[in-house]
């Protein structure tokens, strides 16, 4: 399974996530972003998402640990990520929308989700986007 994970670059950008090596993805509220976390499992590959001004895919992760109580409240759940590798290049939500192979993506459709599934062909088709 290939899921997708957003955050505030101001926030914490994918370069914090490669110089700290790994972090905790908490703060995570949205049932729908729950239930997904608590499906990862370590070892699947994750894009990551800036939003903001970005609005770009810039980066993989994979998942370290599985869901745990967030610590921040632990009413949520929360899963550990570790940096992999960049992308080539930064894949710009405008250009992931202008391509009608991704019209059903969850990136597209429900654009406020923090974290969601990319089904395997969605994710093949992004990185055949970049080079490494």
């Amino acid at each position: 399974m290939y899921w997708l994970v957003k955050s505030e670059p101001e926030e914490y950008s994918f370069s914090d996530l490669m110089r700290d090596g790994r972090a905790v993805w908490e703060g995570v509220r949205n049932p729908q972003a729950q239930k997904y976390l608590r499906q990862m499992q370590v070892g699947e590959e994750v894009l990551y998402y800036h939003t903001g001004n970005t609005r770009a895919i810039v980066g993989i992760a994979r998942v370290a640990r599985t869901a745990f109580p967030d610590p921040t409240d632990t009413r949520y759940m929360a899963v550990e990520l570790e940096g992999v590798r960049w992308l080539g290049r930064p894949i710009p939500l405008a250009e992931i929308k202008a391509d009608s192979f991704f019209k059903d993506f969850a990136l597209v459709r429900q654009s406020r989700l923090s974290v969601m599934p990319v089904p395997p062909e969605v994710w093949e088709k992004i990185l055949e986007k970049v080079s490494f």
